[in-house]
């Protein structure tokens, strides 16, 4: 399963998803979110049962905000449609599949 590109648009079929979402908030000028990001292509292929996401922060500035990003890149795990788990920069693979446990 590929990444989906989140916005406002799609969001709330996100949220709504029945699997574990994994979001990662970026920023393309971002060094460490360009060293997360293969990883979070990887998580997405690799495990068709999570639902995994990013959000430009540039570019979804209310989606960042309504998630309290303050610092980049920021990962957040939703399941039931709330947060239960976030980490603030770069993660190594094990530890971000560990918060999707």
């Amino acid at each position: 399963m590929s990444v989906l590109v989140v916005n406002k648009s799609n969001f709330e079929s996100v949220v709504k998803s029945e699997k574990p979402v994994l979001l990662d908030f970026y920023a393309d000028w971002c060094g460490p979110c360009r060293m997360v990001s293969p990883v979070v292509d990887e998580i997405a292929r690799e495990n068709p049962q999570y639902l995994v996401g990013k959000v430009n922060v540039d570019n979804e500035p209310e989606l960042a905000a309504a998630f309290g990003v303050s610092s980049i890149p920021m990962l957040a795990v939703l399941k039931d449609g709330k947060v239960v788990g976030q980490a603030v920069g770069a993660r190594p693979k094990e530890q971000i599949l560990d918060m999707l446990k």
